[in-house]
């Protein structure tokens, strides 16, 4: 262990590496949660000095057992409160008073149970900050570094599982969450150095250690859990810091469906985030989300064991037929390309394959491995020279008695060293797996879960190769402020927006049926005509929007109709907005939020009058280029469609693109004034013809 871990916070190292651990509450019982660190640094080779606290012990686990925490011989640099309720707060006091440098609380009991448990966790906070006392917890599991033997944690999965030190740093918010996490990959073999859980974070986050294990050269990979993520600054940070030193960050966001929220917001008393807002985050800071802890597990497998795929094409190969449609649907299905072999490569693999084999992709090697042990590493030696080819996958559904399955192993391991490709391999045997887990190549149970880790690693290489926008110097007009959570009118959010470069429609802003009478006259086509008040934010629902507007007759017809909506509606200021009638191929939107944790949020996609209904949206977090934009309009549903068909001409996405990045740059620059900006619709023209918005809401903070 390295003091460099430390060097993001010094306050860290009485937690990570501490010279003496005092454990109140301390439990001769090895299975009991008082009795379980003390056993845990015991039998890790921990060398620090160790002090149980129980007064009703004179020994524990081989240990002098102490009265109190002030009996001591000395001040612990950390301390593991193992008792409960008004004890804890009590034992908090006692330790900071005394100098204590931090504390793991690892009862619950606090912020997680409700107000009144809140009231204790703040109790317990204040008392310790007073003194600059730093406090895992409450709630927590514990910490546990295996590079030093300071096990300061309960989990009983490090009983179940011998523990392993490696390159491997796992943090979250839920205890029992870091000790399957741990479980699953020393099943897979992989190493682990950290196991830490920071329960209800009342000081110590998950950010703090992530940003403390970025100091320990040794660690590669950092794995998270988090339930609510309330400092996205600490965590940006800490992806800055991990892309620069080439540490990967995969992590888990859970509660992303609202009974999830509230279950996480029972159990560690923070509110999740909006779920479309945490993945732009984390595809921002090149954080790879996982849905669960096997797919954690199976990224971290990957990640660690193989190179990242830089494209989305993959070579397919087996000894089923069976397996080889499976998996040809599998990537497919996880947005892989399989890709066509070349006449040349096919006539390579002829010379080693039989005559009824396949030697397109995917390629079938039948039942031949039996008689050719050499075959496997033959025919990757044919398909690897392919320039195109990102990924290989070597799909053995079976394989046993009369397999050289050391040799398959072994040739895959030396194609690998070689080409520097990434290779997977889908086997559900273990002695299969294990062969070729012995040489570094990650394997899957299925073709599913490998084709979905190959499409996970192609995006992540995305992120992290991506160039970040530069938007040092953001242009921006000032805005007249506004009352705090005033709404504005139609025409004056337009003329906001126009000062931001975004191309609005014309129009004009009258009182009266003459006025508009008049501009339809000058106009000389279809106009629309909507109520102006920023006590209406929704005109349609009310039927204070009328659209293609073509007589003198009409105009005044719809002056009195909507005149007498307004009335009943108690609008005394009554004002419109006449704009001539526009037309597009599109109807789509675009907007901010600003979010309490992560800032100004953008929004854009299929707008319209059904945008809630469809949500063919897509989320961004500034700062982002016109081709982020672009990429992203890809994933919309209605994305077939921009490019033309049945003869319409394509529609000028770029346009689009350019006008959400100006309303991205505006968000930022004024984002302590504004609340929220929606623009809908914004009509998409032909290809060179533009875009051009036609309604918007601007809401101030």
């Amino acid at each position: 262990m390295t003091t460099l871990l430390y060097q993001s916070d010094p306050s860290l190292a009485a937690l990570l590496n501490p010279s003496s651990v005092a454990i109140i509450g301390a439990s001769d019982n090895p299975d009991k949660i008082g009795g379980r660190p003390v056993y845990y640094m015991k039998k890790h080779g921990y060398t620090g000095k160790i002090y149980p606290i129980n007064p009703t012990r004179d020994i524990i686990q081989g240990e002098k057992s102490w009265g109190s925490v002030q009996d001591l011989p000395e001040v612990p640099e950390l301390v593991i409160i193992a008792v409960a309720g008004q004890a804890a707060v009590d034992s908090v006091k006692a330790c900071s008073e005394l100098g204590v440098s931090a504390a793991i609380v690892i009862t619950a009991g606090f912020s997680e149970t409700g107000p009144q448990g809140k009231l204790l966790q703040d109790r317990m906070s204040s008392l310790a900050s007073a003194q600059g006392m730093r406090i895992v917890g409450p709630n927590s599991q514990g910490l546990a570094n295996f590079g030093n033997g300071a096990i300061a944690c309960f989990s009983t999965m490090f009983l179940e599982i011998e523990p392993g030190d490696g390159p491997v740093s796992v943090i979250s918010q839920s205890g029992g969450m870091s000790a399957m996490i741990y479980g699953l990959l020393r099943n897979r073999g992989i190493g682990v150095r950290h196991v830490h859980a920071t329960g209800n974070e009342a000081d110590i986050t998950v950010g703090q250690l992530a940003m403390a294990s970025l100091h320990d050269p040794d660690i590669k990979l950092i794995l998270m859990y988090l339930e609510s993520l309330q400092n996205a600054a600490e965590l940006a940070a800490v992806a800055a810091l991990a892309k620069q030193r080439g540490v990967a960050l995969i992590a888990i966001k859970s509660g992303h469906t609202p009974s999830g929220a509230q279950a996480a917001a029972s159990h560690t008393g923070a509110l999740a985030n909006q779920d479309s807002t945490i993945n732009a985050f984390f595809e921002q800071h090149s954080i790879l989300r996982a849905g669960d802890p096997h797919e954690l597990v199976r990224y971290a497998e990957f990640v660690l064991r193989s190179p990242l795929p830089a494209g989305n094409q993959t070579v397919i190969v087996s000894n089923s037929g069976a397996s080889c449609v499976l998996a040809a649907d599998a990537a497919e299905d996880n947005g892989l390309r399989v890709l066509p072999l070349t006449a040349a490569t096919q006539n390579k693999l002829s010379m080693h394959l039989s005559s009824f084999a396949t030697t397109r992709n995917p390629v079938d090697i039948t039942a031949a491995l039996l008689s050719n042990n050499r075959l496997f590493g033959q025919v990757l030696s044919c398909i690897g020279n392919d320039p195109k080819a990102d990924s290989f996958v070597i799909d053995i559904p079976v394989a046993g008695r009369g397999y050289d399955v050391a040799t398959f192993a072994e040739d895959t391991e030396n194609f690998v060293s070689d080409s520097k490709k990434t290779v997977v391999v889908v086997a559900w045997q273990p002695a299969v797996a294990q062969a070729f887990r012995a040489k570094n190549i990650p394997v899957f149970d299925d073709e599913a879960q490998a084709m979905s880790t190959l499409a996970a690693a192609h995006r992540f290489h995305a992120s992290l190769t991506r160039n970040t926008a530069d938007w040092s110097a953001i242009p921006g007009k000032p805005i007249a402020p506004g009352k705090a959570g005033s709404i504005l009118s139609e025409a004056d959010s337009l003329d906001v927006l126009a000062s931001a470069g975004v191309a609005v429609v014309d129009y004009i802003r009258c009182t009266d049926a003459h006025q508009a009478v008049a501009y339809w006259q000058t106009c000389k086509r279809p106009v629309v005509i909507k109520a102006c008040s920023e006590k209406i934010p929704h005109k349609s629902e009310h039927g204070l929007v009328a659209l293609a507007i073509d007589s003198e007759a009409k105009v005044r017809e719809v002056f009195d109709s909507q005149w007498a909506t307004l009335e009943k509606l108690g609008i005394r200021d009554k004002r419109w907005v006449v704009a001539p009638m526009e037309n597009g191929l599109f109807e789509f939107a675009a907007g901010v939020h600003m979010d309490p944790v992560f800032g100004p949020v953008i929004m854009a996609g299929t707008g319209g009058k059904y945008i809630e209904a469809l949500q063919d949206v897509f989320v961004l977090i500034p700062p982002f280029s016109i081709d982020d934009v672009m990429d992203k309009l890809c994933t919309l549903q209605i994305a077939p469609l921009l490019q033309g068909v049945r003869g319409d001409p394509p529609a000028d996405m770029q346009a689009f693109a350019e006008l959400v990045v100006k309303l991205g740059k505006f968000a930022l620059t004024h984002s302590a004034s504004i609340r929220s900006i929606d623009i809908n619709p914004v009509l998409i023209r032909a290809q060179g013809l533009g875009v051009i918005a036609v309604d918007a809401l601007v809401e101030f903070a």
